[in-house]
């Protein structure tokens, strides 16, 4: 199974990239950092909600109304400015993953990106429908019925086999809560754990990311 960060690295997902940059009037290169920091974090907040049968119950409920017919249409959704359909539905996901702490997050992946975290929610409410667009197509080509089979889903696009700084970095980057004082720890610790060759997919590509100036 691919992860979600070799979705972004393949064709469809500069496709994205670039169509939600130019749907947000953001940097391309900013929006691809800022959506290869915010994917796995919704994910790993995706994983942590569905780990009750509340959440996962009311994951599921939402991936059956988002098949993956997004991704058949990405000319047509970024062609003439994104629907606020479209924009609305991702505002309402964000809001349901993350709850509280959504502002917190944001900021967070601001500063790294260095953008505006008004900026990466903008991003982000583009991006929700797509990436649940991805995760319901995926659950069914799994034929994903359960709470199990979709920890198991979530774990496999993350990355199930990644080194524990990078589970810890979203674990920390989830645990913000907007003042500011994660964001050295969370900078050393993806910094640390990208120098390492073990340190995973997931490590290596945000290390490598942050250690950008």
């Amino acid at each position: 199974m691919e992860g979600i960060l070799d979705l972004l690295n393949s064709p469809m997902g500069q496709t994205i990239v670039n169509g939600i940059a130019g749907s947000t009037g953001q940097d391309s290169n900013k929006t691809g950092s800022v959506l290869t920091m915010a994917l796995p974090v919704l994910m790993k907040a995706m994983q942590r909600n569905a780990a009750t049968p509340e959440g996962a119950e009311g994951l599921m409920g939402a991936l059956n109304k988002h098949d993956g017919g997004i991704l058949d249409n990405l000319g047509d959704l970024f062609g003439g400015g994104v629907n606020a359909d479209v924009v609305n539905d991702g505002d309402k996901i964000l809001g349901h993953v993350l709850g509280a702490k959504k502002q917190g997050v944001q900021q967070v992946i601001g500063q790294k990106a260095g953008m505006d975290a008004g900026a990466v929610g903008d991003i982000l409410k583009v991006a929700a429908p797509i990436l649940m667009g991805v995760l319901g197509k995926q659950t069914r080509q799994s034929n994903v019925n359960g709470a199990g089979d979709l920890g198991g889903l979530l774990g496999g696009l993350l990355g199930g086999n990644s080194a524990s700084q990078d589970q810890s970095f979203l674990e920390k980057i989830l645990d913000a809560d907007g003042d500011g004082s994660v964001i050295d720890d969370v900078a050393g610790m993806v910094l640390n754990s990208g120098s390492k060759k073990s340190g995973g997919l997931l490590g290596g590509l945000l290390g490598g990311l942050f250690g950008k100036k």
